[in-house]
């Protein structure tokens, strides 16, 4: 078999797993449910191939859960309880909404800054039409909650449903602290407000924090500076923080997996020794791409994969088979132009930056193109495979 041509490239598989309890030999479940699946239907395991698990698993076995009250303490304490100034937050109920709460419980006022039209992932609060007509330019005109009611009314999110304006509002306002919420996309801004700052944002936040502490702000934390350790017996994240939580019950989050370098090692000794196959194995959170409909961008996790073994270092080193065909080989077919792309595939350089047979294919760091699949594979929903194999990513044209 293994001299025929292969009639299959890339495979994605959800694998289905027990459900996940705090405490679980995470390892053991993963490498059992791969090996299960790989003899129940019928395929085999092979070098290289790639074993991703999902964070939320990996936390849930860490046990790696925050209360409201544990945020609360923690922001009292790293800003002292007065008035703080929240800005730049996503708009979401799962990945926002329950740090919101314990922020505000830490305080007695929040000056909620929203940027707009549409927040850091693409959740929009108003369409840039909307501002043309208004004659408002974001860049530099700060709205006030009544201005932004004035000019633009309700604006229901087109997915959820939700006015996220008017919930983040009465959030806070449940959670026993005055609001104000203004609506501006210049960092600097929130210091007419406040000297106490936390700012939300996710992939720009070190420009954020750097912005606002040349501008004078007395104390600026990142959501990745709230819960990096342990608050009464709680859970936490020394790198994130609160960055990348999701909602785990109506007052508590389930935090990013803490160190899980071990993880992926443990998992790819197992099946190493279950099977003498090398597999790279890596955690994964969301993907990263953007929907055309909604205008959202997936990635609200600070990266892609926490964690990943070393095979998995690095962007991917392709050629452009169309490129090749239309252009260096336009004069062949068939067997011959079959032949000829071949043998420039197995000859291509380490390193083809530059070159214009590779023009197209995708720099991007191969666990951000992989996580980015295993998500599209296993959703987030019922599927119940927070498992997934990847099989044949790395082979070529030239791989029999």
């Amino acid at each position: 078999m293994e001299n025929q041509e292969r009639r299959v490239g890339t495979v994605s598989r959800g694998i289905r797993c027990p459900i996940i309890k705090q405490g679980d030999d995470l390892a053991k479940i993963v490498t059992d449910s791969v090996l299960e699946a790989a003899k129940y239907e019928g395929f085999e395991l092979r070098d290289r191939d790639v074993i991703s698990v999902t964070e939320s698993v990996v936390a849930r076995a860490q046990g790696n859960y925050a209360s409201i009250d544990d945020i609360a303490a923690d922001v009292k304490n790293k800003l002292g309880g007065g008035t703080v100034g929240v800005i730049f937050p996503i708009l979401s109920r799962n990945r926002f909404a329950i740090c919101l709460r314990g922020i505000a419980k830490g305080a007695k006022k929040i000056v909620l800054m929203l940027s707009y039209p549409s927040d850091e992932v693409g959740n929009s609060l108003v369409s840039l039409d909307k501002l043309d007509e208004a004659g408002i330019n974001p860049y530099s005109d700060v709205l006030t909650l009544e201005k932004y009611r004035e000019l633009f009314g309700e604006n229901k999110h087109e997915f959820t449903g939700v006015d996220y304006v008017e919930y983040y509002g009465d959030l806070i306002r449940s959670s026993g602290a005055e609001v104000e919420i203004i609506f501006a996309n210049q960092q600097r801004t929130i210091l007419n407000y406040t000297d106490c700052l936390i700012n939300c944002d996710i992939h720009t936040r070190a420009r954020t924090k750097r912005i606002l502490k040349e501008a004078g702000a007395k104390i600026v934390c990142g959501l990745d500076d709230i819960m990096t350790s342990p608050v009464n017996g709680s859970g936490c994240n020394e790198k994130y923080g609160l960055l990348g939580s999701n909602k785990s019950t109506e007052d508590t989050v389930k935090l990013f997996p803490r160190e899980c370098g071990g993880l992926v090692l443990d998992i790819q000794q197992r099946i190493l020794k279950a099977t003498g196959k090398h597999v790279e194995v890596m955690v994964y959170g969301d993907g990263a791409f953007k929907d055309p409909q909604g205008k959202i961008w997936e990635l609200a996790d600070p990266v892609v994969s926490p964690a990943f073994t070393d095979g998995l270092i690095g962007t991917p080193n392709e050629l452009k088979l169309k490129y090749l065909a239309d252009n260096d080989y336009k004069d062949l077919s068939g067997e011959a132009l079959k032949k000829a792309i071949s043998e420039s595939i197995k000859k291509k350089d380490s390193n083809l930056v530059g070159n214009m047979a590779s023009q197209g294919t995708t720099p991007r760091q191969l666990t951000d193109l992989i996580g980015s699949l295993c998500d599209l594979t296993s959703g987030s929903g019922d599927k119940g495979t927070p498992v997934v194999l990847v099989s044949g990513y790395f082979d070529n044209y030239t791989n029999n």
